[in-house]
């Protein structure tokens, strides 16, 4: 018998406030990277040679392009870490989307602090309102026929960053790490000697209920196995949607009352998004969410 579930988790909707101290040490480091080395805006040469020092200064956060917003809580804080007294007046909030030219927040604070952290910042919320923005064109690609989630194919370091862009572009995320749940792949496999099926039955009995296990199907053989050894999600690998759409029938058929998702992963492009969301998964894992997304153009300017 499988362990019974009423529900699998779900990692969707609005995403949470992102966490201190997670976030302050991640812009931290940026800074000092950016200044080279401890927090000391007199390390900016350039602006020390320009003079201006504590005098309170504004600039607008204008979009050069359309997108979709996210990271307004790591822009602020990169500027608060140079001047606690940092203020951010929203104009557009995470998960909006906005226009080329529109005006999306105003920053205040020390002039010193506004110039040593304008790049940090900047570099911050342009990747990822560029991973939203990426996001978003997935999610409506899909028209609500499948969700649309992210994969660990995050930048080493700002995976905490990415998954947050990726909610407020729409999408869901998958597990955060290895530690979250269980899924099978082919070098697992490989590497234990076994079948399949064998594996997956393995696994789903030594892990507690509420944890999800996944397995990884390359074909129909290999999706009866995932859904025999009773994965709770089975992750249709590089198959083509009339693929997909054939073998989902007899797969659900297999799956009977047992709740089992069915997951579309492996090549998905903007321009097939829509194709692979009506062959009849529940959901689609999307890599290029994060590790193909381009910055969205934006800039600071000095309100004079």
């Amino acid at each position: 018998m499988h362990p019974a579930r009423t529900a699998l988790p779900r990692r969707d909707g609005a995403p949470e406030p992102l966490p201190e101290p997670e976030l302050s040490l991640l812009v931290r480091r940026a800074l000092e990277e950016d200044l080279g080395g401890e927090l000391d805006v007199a390390r900016d040469l350039t602006t020390a040679a320009c003079g201006g020092g504590s005098a309170r200064a504004s600039a607008q956060l204008v979009a050069r392009e359309a997108g979709c917003l996210a990271g307004l809580e790591v822009f602020l804080t990169a500027f608060r870490w140079l001047d606690p007294a940092a203020t951010l007046e929203v104009r557009c909030a995470d998960g909006d989307h906005f226009s080329a030219g529109d005006v999306l927040g105003v920053v205040s604070c020390e002039h010193a602090a506004l110039l040593a952290g304008e790049r940090t910042a900047l570099n911050f919320i342009q990747r990822l309102s560029g991973v939203a923005t990426r996001t978003s064109r997935y999610v409506a690609g899909a028209a609500g026929k499948a969700r649309v989630l992210d994969t660990r194919k995050t930048t080493p370091g700002l995976r905490l960053l990415e998954r947050f862009a990726v909610r407020c572009g729409g999408g869901e995320n998958h597990r955060f790490s290895l530690a979250d749940e269980v899924m099978i792949k082919d070098n697992h496999v490989d590497l234990s000697g076994l079948p399949l099926e064998e594996v997956v039955r393995a696994a789903r009995a030594s892990t507690p209920a509420e944890v999800r296990v996944t397995a990884e199907a390359r074909d129909l053989a290999e999706a009866r196995a995932a859904v025999a050894g009773g994965a709770d999600v089975v992750l249709l690998d590089n198959l083509s949607p009339e693929e997909m759409s054939k073998m989902l029938v007899e797969l659900r058929a297999l799956a009977g009352d047992r709740e089992v998702e069915f997951e579309a992963s492996g090549g998905v492009t903007l321009e097939t998004i829509a194709e692979v969301a009506a062959c009849g998964v529940d959901r689609v894992s999307v890599g290029g969410l994060t590790h193909s997304a381009p910055a969205v153009d934006l800039a600071l300017e000095v309100v004079r």
